[in-house]
């Protein structure tokens, strides 16, 4: 399993997360209609709004998974707030970047998965709006 990298402004990026005092609030429905939808149009049992923090990705809305949060050093969110671009791996248990990830060994048994950076109103990366397929 290879970690992500800490991208470059790391600690101005994870000062917008913190000033949205987002992290560890309640669920909202605004954001649950959005992973339903989005679970829903491309027919995958998991959507999430994902914010990855110092240490942990917390999710904002989840569809189809129980966890809160999972550790940063085994997210695949970790690596798609690196790049602007939407970051897709097509089978997790070809690559090497996750082949012996637990969240691809283990519960969920993550396959696909597909994440598009969220932003903060300054324009930072701070999370991911993404898709997870178990085949």
């Amino acid at each position: 399993m290879l970690k992500a990298p800490t991208p470059i402004g790391e600690t101005v990026r994870l000062c917008s997360l913190q000033n949205l005092k987002v992290l560890d609030t309640l669920p909202e429905e605004r954001f649950d209609r959005i992973t339903r939808l989005v679970a829903r149009v491309f027919d995958v049992p998991i959507a999430l709004v994902s914010l990855v923090d110092v240490d942990r990705q917390w999710f904002k809305s989840r569809h189809g998974l129980d966890a809160d949060e999972t550790p940063r050093e085994i997210s695949f969110c970790g690596h798609a707030i690196l790049e602007e671009k939407t970051f897709v791996v097509h089978d997790a248990a070809k690559d090497e970047r996750f082949v012996d990830n637990p969240l691809v060994t283990g519960g969920p048994k993550i396959r696909f998965y597909a994440g598009h950076p969220v932003h903060s109103p300054q324009g930072t990366r701070i999370g991911t709006l993404c898709l997870i397929d178990r085949k």
